[in-house]
C-alpha cells in the first residue's frame, strides 16, 4: 500500500465514540488492507496533519467506509445514516468508532447531526462526509448535497475531495462479503477552501462550493458526473435553500402598444361593445302593387 504517512491516533475523550475501540479497530483495518487487498493511496500530502478538515469521497459501496479511513494518516469521525442504529451488526460498533447518526429526512433532525459534526471540526479533527448522501447505484457520480459546504463555511475548514476506484469490485451492492485480492485506489485532491466562494450566508455560494467539490471528485475517480441526486427518491428532490429563484417580475408600467400598427388604425375586430354582433336575417321582399290605371278592370 502506497500510504507511507505515519498514522497518528488522536485521543478525543470529549468527542463522540470510544478512544479504546477506535484505536483497536483502526489498527486492525490498516493491517487487514495490507494483507488482503492491493491498495494504493495517492495525494495524502493534501490531508492536513493538524486542524480540522472535511473528507468528501465518492460513494459506491459499503466498503468505502473501510478503505478511506484505513488509508488516512489520522483518525476520522463520520456521519452515517440513522438506520445503522437499527441493526445489531452496527448499532454498537459504528457509534463507538465515532459515527454520528443522521436522520436523512432533513430539516431540524439533520441539523442535530451537523451541529455534532461542527463540534468535531472546531476541536481540530477530521470529519468524513459523503456529499452524494447515499451510495450511487448507477456507477455515476451524482449531484452533491450542500451539507458539507455549509459545514466548511461554518467552521472555516477546507474540504478534501476524494475519488476512489475498485471498491465496487470488492463489494458490489447487496453483497455482504468483501472479496479479497482486488485492487483499490484512493486519490486525495487538493483542499478546497470555503473563503474562495463568497458570502457564506448565501445558499447559492454553498451550491457553487459543493459543485466544485463534485467536479474534483469526478476527476479523481474517473466517474461520469450527472446532475441528479443519488437514490430513486432523492433524484427528484432539492436541498432546502438551493432552488434557484426567479428574478423580480413586478410590472411597474402599463404595457405599450406593439410597434408596427399606427395608433389611429382601428383593430380588426371591435371588441368595445362585447364583440361582433350576429348578422340580422334577410327580410322577405314585398309583393309588387297593381298599377293605379288598372284598378277595377279585373274580370273585364
Amino acid at each position: 500500500m502506497n500510504a507511507s504517512a505515519q498514522f497518528r491516533f488522536e485521543r478525543a475523550p470529549s468527542m463522540p465514540g470510544s478512544d479504546a475501540t477506535s484505536r483497536v479497530v483502526l489498527g486492525g483495518l490498516r493491517r487487514a488492507i495490507h494483507r488482503l487487498w492491493d491498495v494504493e493511496a495517492t495525494g495524502l500530502e493534501h490531508v492536513p496533519l493538524t486542524g480540522g478538515a472535511i473528507i468528501c469521497p465518492n460513494h459506491l459501496s459499503f466498503c468505502d467506509s473501510v478503505f478511506v479511513p484505513a488509508v488516512l494518516p489520522r483518525r476520522t469521525w463520520a456521519i452515517g445514516k440513522a438506520e445503522y442504529m437499527d441493526s445489531w451488526k452496527t448499532k454498537h460498533l459504528f457509534p463507538a468508532m465515532g459515527m454520528i447518526p443522521v436522520d436523512r429526512s432533513g430539516g431540524a433532525k439533520s441539523m442535530v447531526a451537523l451541529d455534532a459534526a461542527a463540534e468535531v471540526l472546531d476541536a481540530g479533527h477530521l470529519f468524513l462526509m459523503y456529499p452524494e448522501g447515499t451510495r450511487s447505484r448507477s456507477g455515476n457520480l451524482h449531484k452533491g448535497r450542500t451539507g458539507a459546504a455549509r459545514l466548511a463555511m461554518r467552521c472555516g475548514v477546507p474540504i478534501i475531495p476524494v475519488g476512489h476506484t475498485g471498491t465496487l469490485d470488492v463489494q458490489p451492492p447487496d453483497q455482504f462479503k468483501m472479496s479479497p485480492g482486488k485492487k483499490v485506489t484512493v486519490n486525495f485532491g487538493a483542499p478546497i477552501h470555503a473563503g474562495d466562494f463568497g458570502n457564506a450566508s448565501d445558499p447559492r455560494v454553498h451550491r457553487r462550493m459543493i459543485d466544485a467539490v463534485m467536479f474534483e471528485i469526478a476527476k479523481l475517480s474517473g466517474q461520469t458526473y450527472v446532475n441528479t441526486y443519488a437514490g430513486a427518491k432523492a433524484e427528484a428532490s432539492e436541498d432546502i435553500g438551493t432552488r434557484p429563484t426567479a428574478p423580480d417580475q413586478t410590472i411597474t408600467v402599463a404595457p405599450t402598444r406593439p410597434t408596427g400598427r399606427p395608433a389611429s388604425m382601428s383593430p380588426l375586430i371591435d371588441l368595445s361593445n362585447g364583440g361582433p354582433t350576429k348578422p340580422t336575417a334577410p327580410t322577405r321582399p314585398t309583393p309588387p302593387t297593381r298599377p293605379r290605371h288598372l284598378e277595377g278592370s279585373a274580370g273585364d
